[in-house]
């Protein structure tokens, strides 16, 4: 019995199970696929798989189910994801370049992976505490009030506005708002921050330094808020559908701890390239155990944030980079790994995608 022939069978076992989600038998493996040796062997080498941990028998004289050891040699072996078709790809692009904002392309894009997938799809906003600054608008509203427009480049947009003593002058404020935005474009918020600061510290901008403190302020804050991101979640309709509320009742009650989610999806996406895999335990959320979570991160920021904004962007490494959010999809341990990878991949590269055209723009 040879290793790499024990393995295409438990492969073909995950394969089977995942479609028809009923327990496969050596008789079955033998007519669907052809792996080259008689049922009796295929038996064996079940048998084999069994004790290794990769295979059980949910009843006596039933064929075997993967256990989470299995569907995790299958994920990790998953020679090639097959890429999405032309027409696929152009699906995508189509139903959400109709959107209208940041928000509705992400509302859209969780309807769109819950739909190719069948499963729940969850799909986060850029958390302001990785965005960068990419522009800042000015305007006064009346004789005390301003408004300050703070647009990042991961495409959030926040308004504040200030109350004042008196309006700075029109001529300082103009350069000021000029000088602003060519000294922290892309830098990260913090770093934005201190440098508002250090142009208020020129007497030329004397009758701005209220409204630069209370916008360095803001801006501050924005970075220091991890709670920004907003989560968009749909599927969980579909999926009940195709499942027993009992078996979904433990997901549920984990879906609606959506800081536990969000922090579990963040860190499976920036802990892996690509497309990252949590299966059953390694998920580490006890209503999760029986779930798969596929996760990937979406868009770019730059990792060193003290000094990212004083180098031309060119001088960062590639591996520095890290997503500014995540696109993901959350079913049952028999989810169809192949095509949930594919969608999720493609979502999170069409978003990718957009951010990066709205910062050229």
């Amino acid at each position: 019995m040879t290793q790499s022939r024990r393995m295409l069978v438990l492969r073909a076992v995950v394969e089977d199970y995942i479609r028809s989600q009923e327990p496969v038998g050596s008789t079955a493996l033998t007519r669907a696929h052809n792996l080259g040796v008689s049922s009796a062997t295929i038996r064996n080498d079940m048998s084999a798989l069994e004790e290794e941990g990769y295979l059980i028998q949910p009843h006596t004289s039933a064929g075997r189910i993967p256990t989470e050891r299995g569907y995790r040699y299958f994920v990790d072996r998953l020679a090639s994801v097959v890429p999405l078709s032309e027409a696929q790809r152009r699906g995508i692009t189509t139903f959400l370049s109709g959107s209208v904002s940041l928000p509705d392309t992400l509302q859209r894009a969780a309807r769109l992976l819950a739909n190719i997938t069948g499963q729940v799809a969850v799909v986060s906003s850029p958390a302001l505490s990785k965005s960068k600054l990419r522009h800042i608008e000015i305007v006064p509203l009346n004789a005390v009030t301003m408004l300050a427009v703070i647009i990042t480049d991961s495409g959030s947009v926040a308004q504040h506005t200030f109350t004042l003593r008196q309006l700075p002058d029109a001529v300082a404020l103009n350069r000021f708002s000029e000088l602003v935005n060519a000294q922290c474009m892309y830098m990260p918020l913090v770093q934005a921050a201190r440098r508002i600061r250090t142009i208020i510290k020129a007497p030329e901008y004397s009758s701005v330094r209220p409204l630069g403190e209370s916008l360095a302020k803001t801006v501050e804050s924005m970075a220091h808020d991890e709670g920004t991101g907003q989560m968009y979640m749909a599927g969980t309709s579909q999926l009940a559908h195709k499942q027993s509320y009992a078996d979904l009742a433990p997901l549920f009650d984990a879906l609606e701890e959506q800081v536990v989610i969000m922090r579990l999806m963040s860190d499976l996406s920036e802990e892996n390239e690509g497309v990252g895999v949590a299966i059953g335990s390694e998920t580490r959320t006890p209503g999760l155990i029986h779930a798969a979570v596929v996760s990937s991160g979406y868009g770019r920021s730059e990792a060193g944030d003290e000094t990212r904004g004083d180098r031309d962007k060119d001088e960062v490494p590639e591996s520095s980079s890290h997503p500014v959010a995540f696109v993901g999809s959350i079913g049952p341990t028999h989810m169809d790994y192949e095509t949930t990878i594919t969608a999720v991949r493609a979502v999170a590269r069409y978003l990718t995608d957009l951010i990066a055209r709205d910062e050229a723009a």
